[in-house]
């Protein structure tokens, strides 16, 4: 049973304004619930959604749960930083040299299937095999960074994707602890790390092994570079008018995500008080300016949504430059 709870699903698929002979690529296929509202939304023969992911559970989930929408939709079992490849494979049309769709969206939250499920090694909470694949074809697995990798790179990891101040300490019981004998299981480790985390500190905030799980699931599946490789690729095969919607759920993503899309928004580069407004070239508008966040009625219904933020840009066209920079947040 593959069970998982669609975050800001109405959100997303309105910001993408599906029309119903569009082209739509949904990156994270997941639980497929955003796949789903999006193929509901098409109609064939030209109507399409290309769905990508690397786990073969979500895939085989997603096979059945859009087997109604027939044709409309293709899946490819695929990291997302191959877009531009699957694309083309696929049969995209293309202008300018590169594949041309009407909407993309991104989802980065890890499955609560992938979480929950002990045999992944995703979790704190389970005792499990050191894994945190996304693509269980791949080599590099959990197991291999804190058994194999140095002190150095482990602590640079922690602080880095796990934004956690103790990663120093950390890394040093990481190290001291299989120098005794090899770290199997998700349960060895989250003790070491609580042990390695004053104790004032343990007393408050989230469990105390979370930010160092984060870091290395990210590790293990290169999940930052492989996102600003992909939100690039999204960027050049997006149509004029076409849109990308992002749901981040901590703030690394949601800051490659803003950074890029600010990067592409054109800004205003006349000096103070001149009359007649220059702008710089950009791809991108922010539609909305700041990001959509879930309804309080969500949040009540799926806690695991508390961190999501959307963001959501649409392409320009070549005479259409607008200077959206986002308001404060």
């Amino acid at each position: 049973m593959f069970h998982h709870i669609t975050v800001l699903k109405e959100e997303a698929v309105e910001g993408l304004n599906v029309r119903k002979d569009g082209i739509y690529v949904d990156c994270t296929l997941g639980g497929a619930g955003h796949s789903e509202a999006i193929a509901a939304k098409l109609a064939a023969p030209y109507g399409r959604l290309i769905g990508l992911d690397q786990d073969d559970r979500a895939l085989a989930h997603a096979r059945e749960r859009l087997a109604p929408y027939g044709e409309t939709v293709t899946l490819v079992k695929s990291n997302f930083r191959h877009l531009e490849a699957v694309l083309r494979k696929a049969g995209v049309p293309q202008a300018g040299g590169k594949p041309q769709v009407d909407g993309i969206l991104f989802d980065l939250g890890v499955s609560s299937p992938q979480l929950d499920e002990a045999e992944r090694g995703f979790s704190y909470n389970h005792d499990a095999a050191l894994d945190m694949r996304m693509d269980r074809d791949q080599r590099l697995t959990a197991r291999e960074i804190v058994n194999e990798w140095d002190e150095r790179e482990i602590a640079r990891i922690i602080r880095d994707y796990g934004e956690e101040k103790f990663a120093k300490p950390i890394a040093r019981r990481i190290v001291e602890a299989r120098a005794k004998s090899p770290i199997e299981t998700t349960g060895e480790l989250a003790e070491i790390v609580k042990a390695a985390i004053p104790a004032a500190a343990r007393r408050t905030g989230p469990h105390p092994a979370k930010r160092t799980f984060q870091a290395i699931r990210i590790a293990v599946n290169d999940e930052l570079e492989a996102f600003r490789e992909a939100l690039l690729q999204a960027i050049d095969c997006l149509k004029p008018g076409g849109r990308i919607a992002v749901i981040t759920f901590h703030s690394l993503e949601d800051r490659i995500c803003k950074e890029t899309f600010v990067s592409e928004v054109p800004k205003n580069l006349s000096p103070p008080d001149f009359p007649v407004e220059i702008l710089s070239e950009g791809r991108l508008k922010l539609t909305p300016r700041k990001p959509i966040l879930p309804s309080e009625r969500e949040l009540k219904e799926n806690p695991r949504a508390r961190s999501a933020k959307l963001r959501i840009a649409e392409r320009l066209g070549k005479d259409e430059p607008v200077n959206n920079s986002p308001e404060g947040e």
